[in-house]
């Protein structure tokens, strides 16, 4: 009995030095040394401060940058989980008129005759993570209009911009292509320090 309880108590302490500290340790260097950006989290840094990551979106204030998907998480890549509302939900209809409202209200003015057939579904609908950190092209030519016109950048300047940023297919046939917002507003931020 005392035996057993030994060699349990042994292998319980090797196993957890091998699998719970030598393991963990071992992957971490390697991707460190492999992927370090992916593996510190795809953060963006600008002039020495971190200003977010290309993986989680964020809120973007003020008509002179590109707004972000809706967010069931206020953009919290603490918690991931999108609003869990049924098709038939009158809360969720509502939800989506009054976002559809607001995106033409906001829009309307810089972009003559938008309707609310016009709307992108990804500006009015939150993703399944409710971090997604794209917008599709078509939100972010129609807000295109808007920011050029708020930044007083030419409007082909402004659609080059959401071009660059414009990330194709997972593997060229997965998925849809999508605007990173964090890295084209910083491209704008950039753009106008540039004299």
């Amino acid at each position: 009995m005392r035996r057993e309880a030994l060699t349990a108590t042994i292998a319980i302490v090797v196993l957890t030095v091998i699998l719970g500290i030598g393991y963990p340790l071992l992957t971490t260097g390697v991707a460190q040394l492999v992927f370090p950006s992916q593996a510190n989290g795809s953060t963006i840094e600008v002039d020495g401060t971190m200003v977010g990551s290309t993986l989680i979106g964020q809120p973007f204030q003020g008509d002179g940058y590109f707004h972000s998907r809706p967010s069931a998480t206020g953009y919290s890549g603490d918690v991931t989980f999108f609003n869990n509302l049924g098709p038939n939900s009158a809360a969720l209809s509502h939800y989506f008129r009054n976002k559809a409202a607001a995106y033409v209200n906001r829009e309307r003015r810089y972009t003559p005759g938008l309707t609310t057939a016009d709307v992108p579904v990804d500006a009015v609908t939150t993703s399944a993570s409710g971090v997604d950190p794209q917008i599709s092209e078509a939100n972010a030519r129609i807000q295109a209009n808007r920011v050029a016109a708020v930044r007083k950048l030419p409007l082909d300047r402004v659609l080059e911009l959401v071009d660059e940023n414009t990330q194709g297919r997972a593997l060229g046939v997965l998925g849809e292509p999508g605007v990173n917002v964090l890295e084209l507003n910083i491209a704008l931020d950039q753009e106008e320090a540039t004299p």
